[in-house]
């Protein structure tokens, strides 16, 4: 059995990752339940602070002409894509670190202790070190989708549902329940244990990748699909 791996996340990371999917060999189709929109926000004087922090390329691709104001400074930042973007943007990338923010800020240098955050409106609190302070600005939100009649006629059938995060996990199976799509043919791929658990209960299968980011969540759903294909049994971890 060839299972449809279905990629949820907002435009242009839904493409990016059905063309990943697809080199791999894998039958991916793209179906956003994301709109991604700019907001309207208020920086921050350049003086008052020594780094920015970026956990995603939509605050670069939303952060619109105020972004100009940082050019020049050091940021840290979640992956090898956010990183090119906030070159783009002008700006002296001191890490692109992998896994999240709360990695990256582990290793803010010393020099660069008051970070300016441009973050989305949804998105995960930091634990912060001692002698950082860090000034959010909400520059971007992801706004919800309905069900598109591509995505319901998939799932009528078995397949596999990639979740990059929280909020689209909690909004797939809002959506699965208020549509009557039964849960128990439905495998997903979690892009991490805390998007795994958003997702709640009753999945024919629900995995995390072993790291959070896109490589190790097509990893995993390769293995997912071969799986289905081969009849055997899953050596991986349920979710509880």
């Amino acid at each position: 059995m060839t299972l449809p791996v279905l990629v949820l996340r907002p435009e242009p990371g839904a493409a990016a990752t059905v063309r990943q999917a697809r080199a791999m060999g894998l039958e991916a189709h793209a179906f956003p339940l994301f709109a991604v929109r700019p907001l309207p926000w208020q920086p921050v004087p350049r003086g008052d602070i020594d780094a920015l922090l970026l956990g995603s390329a939509n605050a670069l691709r939303h952060g619109g002409e105020a972004l100009a104001l940082y050019r020049g400074l050091p940021a840290y930042t979640v992956g090898e894509k956010t990183a090119d973007a906030a070159r783009a943007a002008g700006l002296d990338v001191v890490t692109a670190g992998k896994g999240g923010l709360q990695q990256v800020i582990a290793q803010v240098r010393h020099e660069h202790r008051r970070l300016l955050r441009l973050a989305g409106r949804e998105r995960v609190d930091l634990a912060l070190p001692d002698g950082i302070t860090v000034t959010t600005r909400e520059v971007y939100a992801s706004e919800p989708l309905p069900m598109q009649p591509g995505l319901a006629g998939h799932l009528a059938a078995p397949a596999l549902v990639l979740l990059h995060s929280g909020e689209a996990a909690a909004h797939f199976a809002r959506l699965c329940d208020e549509a009557g799509i039964a849960r128990d043919t439905i495998k997903i791929a979690a892009i991490g244990p805390r998007v795994a658990a958003r997702a709640g209960q009753g999945w024919a299968a629900l995995h995390s990748a072993s790291r959070p980011d896109d490589a190790a969540l097509l990893a995993l759903a390769a293995q997912m699909c071969e799986e289905a294909r081969s009849g055997s049994h899953s050596q991986l971890p349920e979710q509880g």
